[in-house]
């Protein structure tokens, strides 16, 4: 699979590659680098925009069982193309205690280096990244337009990682 960023084309990043480094804000403004994260696991969820009806019910799943991500020594951050102004409302609506990074401005540009951003219709797809305390990308999947996420791939695949 492969998306635009700027004219090139890049595809998702391999399992077993490094995941590509960033920096975005996140809903307050403040900056969030990805390498920030180094010693820790990292679940990098792609989500299309906020306050859409898949987006919630997956954020708020995630919202629901954050014991789940704690217990594996795991951070969440969630990226839309949304600006961290609606970001931060959306937060602050659902009760998200998690990082939410707005890759508004380059338009996508992080979902490009991803090879989640959809040209066409301006938004990420669903794509989901977990990294282990290296850099290295241990999962990832990105499901199609309307499909949201299977909770139950985030339990095996944090469990296959164990405790970092």
């Amino acid at each position: 699979m492969t998306a635009a960023l700027g004219a090139a084309s890049v595809a998702v990043p391999a399992v077993g590659g490094p995941a590509p480094d960033f920096e975005l804000v996140n809903q307050y403004g403040e900056p969030v680098r990805l390498s920030m994260f180094r010693g820790r696991n990292v679940v990098l969820v792609f989500f299309p925009f906020a306050f859409s009806g898949i987006c919630t019910g997956e954020l708020g799943a995630i919202r629901d069982n954050m014991a789940l991500f704690e217990e594996s020594n795991s951070a969440v951050l969630a990226v839309s193309v949304d600006s961290k102004f609606s970001l931060r409302a959306y937060a602050g609506q659902e009760g998200y205690a998690f990082e939410l990074l707005a890759d508004f401005w380059p338009h996508g540009a992080v979902a490009g280096l991803y090879g989640v951003f959809d040209p066409e219709s301006g938004m990420a797809r669903r794509g989901t990244f977990i990294i282990d305390p290296g850099g290295t990308i241990r999962y990832s999947v990105v499901n199609p337009r309307g499909e949201a996420r299977d909770f139950d791939e985030y339990r095996k695949a944090l469990a296959s990682l164990g405790r970092a």
